[in-house]
């Protein structure tokens, strides 16, 4: 482990996050708020130290080990959220660093929860920056890096395998460059292309802006108290649940479908699960709308189709108090939080690939019940899945609910109730952003203790970087020669 490239790489990152606060200087400018000075001097600490980090360190002659990789993604995401925070805490938009912290996390892992009591009272530049570092945090701040930094070319793959979700990592491009370049132009057209549909459903220039940010994201983050509810447009709710369908679904499959591949989509395994839960789920919640709420069936598939593909995207956009709903309907929510979104998507959770995948494990051990002898093997897209990525995902899906057990039980000691402890932790560490209880649609993360939010904070990182990228920092063996 060479410390000066991860330091050399650190200095890379924030000095594109200080170049990434243009856009709020901006913004603040034009409104003339009083937040510019706060931005300002957040801009100009970020490229001055970022500047003074990259002279001092030096680029790496030599390919990237794979520990550095994941230690460079680990740290870049701490990194990032603690610089990012500064300009919540210097405006005063926030009250203390740890509310802050917490923000700029849950921006940066697209979670979309808040400390903000009162989301209008912001400035349009700080609403801005919340909205932004969500979409640059959904496709990754490192793979941006990559992709428009040719310093970070060298040993680039070994970020990639360290940043992008899912259990399959695939190039589309034999350059891992060229590889996230592509994956950003996918994302920037589909973000524009929503922006337009906004505008045209009478959105504000500002707001279709923020919220296109959030939508591609699966971030959640919104410019209104009641979030999309707000906007009370059947148009709106129709726009943004099409294209959290979208970010939810594996980048790769969009590319190919760009590409003139039309049978990409429907041929992929994982994108058929995910649809197929997805029409199931909203037909459930729809039925117990209709049933248990009194909702005329219209309106019931509105609400349904719309929290079912936020909630289970990990976007985290409301239309309604879902929390009002009966106990079917939102538990169902509840359950929905643990799925996410395909593999290779800007969702997060445990993936629907993983779920899939262990589902065939599942039948594959009941039919080894009945054949003993037989040779089964499990098969995604007609290919057999080696016996290390299997490993790999009950591991992963081990890991992942041990962690929320044990957040839980923390966040309960620290005061709050079963439903809210549970549902602030899968919130968090699925990067959802609201829960039930306490934390939900209608509240926010204020209430909770300032230990209660670094270790939300930490979920909500761990849970972007999929467990293993963080985790493996605490092995004694990671740091040994």
């Amino acid at each position: 482990m060479q410390f000066i490239f991860l330091l050399h790489n650190m200095s890379l990152l924030i000095f594109f996050l200080g170049i990434s606060m243009s856009l709020p200087l901006v913004v603040s400018f034009i409104y003339s708020e009083q937040d510019f000075t706060a931005f300002l001097f957040s801009f100009l600490v970020c490229l001055f130290l970022g500047s003074i980090l990259f002279l001092l360190t030096k680029r790496p002659k030599r390919e990237i080990s794979h520990k550095e990789g994941f230690a460079i993604v680990a740290v870049g995401w701490i990194v990032v959220a603690f610089f990012g925070a500064l300009p919540y805490f210097l405006s005063g938009s926030l009250n203390s660093f740890s509310d802050a912290f917490f923000e700029s996390a849950s921006g940066f892992t697209t979670t979309g929860a808040t400390v903000v009591t009162n989301i209008e009272a912001l400035n349009h530049a700080t609403l801005m920056w919340r909205c932004f570092t969500q979409w640059l945090g959904g496709m990754g701040i490192i793979l941006l890096s990559i992709a428009i930094l040719p310093l970070l070319g060298v040993g680039g793959m070994q970020l990639y395998k360290a940043e992008v979700p899912g259990p399959v990592t695939d190039k589309l491009k034999p350059r891992i460059g060229e590889t996230a370049k592509i994956l950003w132009k996918v994302y920037l057209l589909f973000t524009f292309l929503e922006f337009i549909l906004l505008r045209a459903g009478g959105m504000s220039f500002y707001d279709a802006i923020c919220h296109s940010f959030a939508t591609m994201a699966t971030g959640g983050f919104s410019t209104k108290n009641i979030s999309i509810e707000a906007f009370n447009s059947a148009y709106i709710d129709g726009v943004i649940t099409f294209f959290m369908l979208l970010a939810g679904t594996n980048f790769a499959l969009h590319y190919q479908f760009l590409k003139g591949n039309v049978n990409s989509l429907l041929k992929d395994e994982e994108f058929r699960f995910y649809l197929l839960i997805i029409l199931c789920s909203v037909l459930l919640v729809m039925l117990g709308l209709v049933l248990f709420d009194g909702h005329d069936l219209l309106h019931a598939f509105r609400l349904a189709s719309f929290q079912v593909v936020s909630i289970m995207t990990t976007t985290g956009f409301s239309s309604v108090d879902f929390e009002q709903w009966s106990d079917f309907g939102k538990y169902f929510l509840l359950v929905l939080m643990f799925v996410g979104g395909c593999a290779g998507s800007t969702g997060g959770s445990i993936k629907v690939v993983r779920i899939y995948l262990l589902l065939k494990q599942g039948y594959r051990e009941l039919y080894r019940l009945i054949h003993p002898h037989a040779i089964v093997h499990v098969k995604f897209n007609n290919s057999r899945v080696p016996s290390e990525i299997m490993d790999s995902i009950w591991g992963f899906f081990f890991l992942y609910m041990v962690l929320t057990v044990f957040a839980v039980v923390i966040m309960s000691f620290l005061g709050l109730d079963m439903v809210s402890a549970m549902t602030s932790v899968a919130a968090s560490i699925g990067n959802i952003g609201p829960g039930l209880g306490s934390v939900g649609p209608s509240d926010n993360f204020s209430a909770i203790p300032d230990v209660g939010k670094w270790i939300l904070s930490f979920c909500m990182i761990m849970g972007r970087l999929e467990l293993y990228t963080l985790l493996i920092l605490f092995i004694p063996e990671f740091w040994r020669k």
